[in-house]
């Protein structure tokens, strides 16, 4: 018997790229899960659009509505949990979680980010890796934690780049690295590949302490 789609809810602040990635991995069978629910921030957000094209529930809570960050968690909270998902799923949302909500949901919760983690941390990662003279760059899919940008690490896509590139064509190598990874991730949860209990790691039932590494379409394991 197949195993039940896994219940998820995806928040975004805007386009929406990695929620359509996610939406497209479910459409052509390739990701067992079931998204109840998109809630952004930002009644602008494209990614709402997206949702509502693919016949998926929509929330907007506006945090500019809300007096300070812990009355914005709680009314997600509220939301969230109405749908019971065994996952949240950031995609690109913009904003500073509190604690409560992170504790909420812990071990339930993941991020992208569009760096090698723990490097580059924050903002406008592609101008500071040009700047900083490196020659790879990448995204990373992590749980999160209280701590910005930090939480344990599941995989990292990296690219090369190349003495032609730009903030923008950095920006889209990134983009079309994190649109096979994120779904793909998403994809170990529903068939119990991948598991965090306690904020630590497991895949294929074997500990996972350095991430995975998805380099040239090949998933590199340095764990076992």
């Amino acid at each position: 018997m197949s195993k039940p789609a896994l219940p998820i809810v995806v928040l975004i602040s805007g386009s929406g790229s990695n929620l359509q990635a996610i939406i497209d991995a479910i459409k052509a069978r390739q990701l067992n899960a079931e998204i109840k629910a998109v809630i952004s921030n930002r009644a602008d957000a494209f990614g709402i659009e997206r949702a509502k094209q693919a016949g998926i529930t929509t929330h907007i809570i506006d945090h500019r509505k809300h007096p300070d960050r812990e009355n914005f968690d709680q009314a997600m909270i509220q939301i969230i949990d109405s749908y019971q998902p065994a996952l949240v799923v950031l995609a690109g949302f913009m904003r500073i979680l509190t604690d409560d909500f992170v504790n909420h949901y812990q071990d339930r919760m993941i991020n992208i980010h569009p760096s090698l983690l723990p490097e580059f941390r924050g903002l406008n990662t592609h101008q500071r890796v040009l700047e900083a003279g490196r020659d790879k760059h990448g995204v990373s899919i992590h749980y999160v934690t209280s701590e910005l940008d930090s939480g344990p690490l599941v995989i990292q896509a990296m690219v090369n780049i190349e003495n032609s590139d730009t903030a923008d064509s950095l920006a889209e190598k990134i983009h079309q690295q994190e649109h096979i990874i994120y779904p793909m991730t998403i994809q170990w949860l529903a068939e119990e590949r991948l598991q965090c209990k306690n904020n630590q790691l497991f895949f294929n039932h074997q500990p996972l302490t350095s991430p995975l590494i998805w380099e040239n379409n090949t998933l590199q394991n340095s764990n076992t």
